[in-house]
């Protein structure tokens, strides 16, 4: 269902013909499991829930599709920051000297990046990996809107990009953790 979705997606244009590239059913693949691991391991595991494709698979909500969308947003964000081209892996920069905090929406990003122990703690303890799961979605969401609010690559000062560099950094880091704890592989583009 991931790749007819791609597919459908592909412009009429498009050289392939409307069929998919290797690399585009990779995609597909890790796109499709994904939703339906991610939706099991996203309900509580002591209520039902309704098994339904469009769900899983819909590129907003608390969604494994959601998740890979932020992760490759934070990649392409990296890779124009820093010069990087389309084709190749994120080469991830070096840490800013200091995190310049000037917006409440870093702070909010921040706050929520540094509960990834407690929540790793808890779900260990108390056996929910819906956890990981609504972290995750938490942790997306609080990076978007850090996105939406702190402009990277036009930051006022060099300081300021590298400071907020770092953070996108870190939110890939931990958002690449948190899917692979759950069995998800993230992919850089999508």
């Amino acid at each position: 269902i991931a790749g007819e979705d791609i597919k459908s997606r592909l412009s009429d244009d498009d050289e392939a013909g409307g069929e998919l590239t290797e690399a585009l059913e990779e995609v597909a693949r890790t796109v499709g499991i994904g939703a339906v691991k991610y939706a099991d391991l996203s309900m509580n595991r002591e209520s039902n829930y309704k098994f339904s494709y469009g769900r899983m698979l819909s590129l907003n909500g608390n969604t494994a599709p959601y998740m890979l969308y932020a992760y490759a947003r934070i990649c392409g964000i990296v890779r124009k920051a820093t010069g990087q081209p389309e084709g190749k892996g994120v080469v991830w920069p070096e840490a800013a000297p200091e995190i310049l905090i000037t917006h409440d929406s870093e702070k909010q990003l921040i706050r929520n990046l540094v509960k990834l122990p407690d929540i790793l703690s808890e779900v260990e303890s108390e056996l929910y990996p819906n956890r990981l799961c609504d972290y995750l979605f938490e942790t997306s969401q609080k990076f978007n809107q850090f996105y939406e609010n702190c402009p990277v690559n036009n930051a006022e000062t060099p300081e300021l990009k590298a400071s907020r560099l770092s953070l996108c950094t870190v939110s890939a880091a931990t958002i690449r953790l948190v899917m692979n704890l759950i069995g998800i592989p993230v992919v850089e583009k999508l």
